[in-house]
This record gives structure tokens, C-alpha cells and sequence, in this order.
């Protein structure tokens, strides 16, 4: 396994990791080697593959939002800076449908006073013409929810917002949040909202993915959207689309944790990294874990080199492309990671 790390005080890189997946394999080995350095620090950023190419979209930037877009192809391995959000924006939700991007909700900072405002701006942005279109608002205004495609309607699923009823218009560790398990069907064909059934569990800060048309909703943060006032789930939920019905719970994640990376590929989801904060730990995960639904089963992958959360993940091809901020102690590395058989 190879790791660089870079101290704080010196040039700092974001990390980039490469999960390579056969189709067939479902053998545990793989090895890292280099790939090329994000080109800034950062965290809370969230990714999505479109022309065979990954955006990562967001950042925390000092608390405040940086609204950064980068694209990554890794034919030439080359990032590339694009045009930032219209609103600059963290923990917004993404999908992509017809190499376009969608861009749902999201925290930034309120005009006075500290913590993250919920917001509920939906944007539409072409990667080919490096350009964002404001779409149809979100019904309510949410952040760290998720976003999943199916059949050019893209649900968007939990997240957090403000308690009901309260006078506050951000959410921070001193005041009370309202995890979601609101289910909202956008309509990218005619730039319209329906709602669908939602999920049993209230969670922000999870991650998805969809096999066969159904969606698989995993992990997350319950009782709060910031972590230390938070606690990790383990929960898998089912939402089958075509009758607007969640199933059972499905086989637990191995690791319950919250805020980290993923991709589906080969009927499987990828889940890697992550954060956890407790009475007696704080700190982030190497874990990488694989989910597949036909088998109801968990996979356990080898682990990252190091712990990282606030992670950007995406699927391009085989490749589950990780960009990430990484540990508690802001330190970074990068590296590319495959399987074999």
C-alpha cells in the first residue's frame, strides 16, 4: 500500500482514490498506487460522474460554503477547475441523468450568526457547456439529504433542516434538528415536484444508490446533522420506485458511520470512509464495504491507508473514484486502489 501524507503547515492535498471493481471478482486484494492530487483542501464535498468524467461539487470552505467544481477525467488524469455553483452551497445532494447534473438543496451560512442554513435551490448544471440554470425550488429547504436517479425523476430522500416550529433559520450543535425521512420526486422532463412515501428512519449524511431500479438508502446520522451531536446508523432501507413502497430492512452495514463516499457498480454499493463521534471516540473510518442486494449481504473490502470523511465519491466505468478531505487531523494522502481476481 502506498500513502503520501503532507503536514498541515506545507502544501496540503485533498486525496484521490480509485477503487478499481471487476465485474466478476468478488476476491478481497487490491493494491495502491499514486493518482493525481485534488487541487485544494478540502471537505464536506460531495461527487457525481457525468461523460465519463467525476464533479466534485461543494466544500465546507471555512464554514461558509466555497461553491468549488472540478472535474476529473481519468483518461489523462487531470483535474480541472469548472465554473462554481450559482449559489456557492455544502451538502447538497447530486444526480445525474442524460450527462447532466442536478443539484438539490444544501447548508450555507446565515447572513448573521453561526451554524448552516438550509436552503432549497435546485440547479441544473451542463458540464459541456460549463454553465448552471436555476430549476423548480425543493417543496421544503434541506441539506445533507441524498439524490437518486431513476427514469429521469430524481428522488430526494432525508437530509436535515431547522425543528419545527423554531425561529432559527440554521441549524448548529447548540440548537434542535429535524431529520427527514421526506421522500421528494423531482421531474427532470417537466421541472416538477410530487412526494412519495417516506422512509421509516429519519437520517441526514447517508449514502445511496440504485440496483435494478430500486433504492437502497444506507447508513447515516440520526438526532443531529452535525456529528458530535449526532449518532451513526447501521439501517438499509428499500424504496421500490414503481409501487412508492419501502420494504424491510435489510442486512446491517458492518461499520454504522455517516458522511463518507460512494458507487454502485457490478449490483453492488460501494460504501467507503466516514466519521463517528461518540463519548469516548472521535475520528474517521478506513472502512470500505460493498452491499449487494442480491445475496443480502455485506462485503468487507480493504480498507483505505487512512481514515477520511466528507468525502466526494462516483462511479466512472469499473472505478469508484473517491476525492477527499481525510482525517480529524486534517492531514492528506492520495492513491489509487484495485480488486482482482
Amino acid at each position: 500500500m502506498f500513502c503520501t501524507l503532507r503536514q498541515p503547515r506545507t502544501v496540503v492535498y485533498a486525496a484521490i482514490l480509485v477503487l478499481l471493481c471487476s465485474a466478476i471478482a468478488l476476491a478481497q486484494q487490491g493494491r495502491w498506487t499514486k493518482a493525481a492530487s485534488f487541487l485544494q483542501p478540502d471537505e464536506e464535498l460531495y461527487g457525481v460522474t457525468a461523460n465519463g468524467r467525476l464533479y466534485v461539487i461543494g466544500g465546507y470552505g471555512a464554514g461558509k460554503g466555497r461553491g468549488i467544481n472540478y472535474e476529473y477525467d481519468p483518461a489523462s488524469d487531470v483535474w480541472t477547475l469548472k465554473k462554481p455553483m450559482a449559489r456557492p452551497a455544502h451538502h447538497a445532494a447530486l444526480s445525474e441523468y442524460l450527462d447532466k447534473i442536478y443539484v438539490f438543496g444544501g447548508f450555507v451560512a446565515p447572513a448573521t450568526g453561526g451554524g448552516w442554513e438550509p436552503i432549497d435551490n435546485v440547479w441544473d448544471y451542463d458540464p459541456v457547456a460549463d454553465d448552471w440554470k436555476a430549476l423548480a425550488p425543493l417543496p421544503s429547504k434541506r441539506g445533507a439529504a441524498v439524490a437518486v436517479q431513476v427514469n429521469g425523476k430524481v428522488y430526494v430522500i432525508g437530509g436535515a433542516t431547522t425543528a419545527d416550529g423554531s425561529k432559527e433559520v440554521a441549524i448548529s450543535p447548540s440548537t434542535t434538528v429535524k431529520n427527514l425521512t421526506i421522500t421528494d420526486v423531482y421531474d427532470i422532463s417537466t421541472n416538477t415536484w410530487t412526494s412519495a412515501a417516506p422512509m421509516a428512519l429519519g437520517r441526514n449524511h447517508a449514502f445511496a444508490g440504485t440496483i435494478g431500479g430500486t433504492i437502497y438508502v444506507i447508513g447515516g446520522r440520526i438526532a443531529h446533522s452535525f456529528v458530535a451531536a449526532s449518532q451513526p446508523t447501521d439501517v438499509v432501507e428499500e424504496y421500490d420506485p414503481a409501487t412508492n413502497s419501502w420494504g424491510a430492512q435489510w442486512a446491517k452495514m458492518p461499520t454504522a458511520r455517516s458522511g463518507g463516499g460512494w458507487g454502485t457498480y457490478g449490483g453492488r454499493i460501494y460504501v467507503a470512509g466516514g466519521e463517528i463521534a461518540t463519548h469516548a471516540l472521535v475520528g474517521a473510518f478506513r472502512a470500505v464495504e460493498a452491499f449487494d442486494p442480491a445475496t443480502n449481504s455485506w462485503t468487507i473490502m480493504p480498507s483505505m491507508p487512512m481514515p477520511r470523511h466528507g468525502v466526494a465519491g462516483g462511479m466512472i466505468a469499473n472505478r469508484t473514484v473517491i476525492a477527499a478531505r481525510s482525517t480529524q487531523d486534517w492531514r492528506a494522502c492520495r492513491g489509487y486502489f484495485s480488486t482482482s481476481t
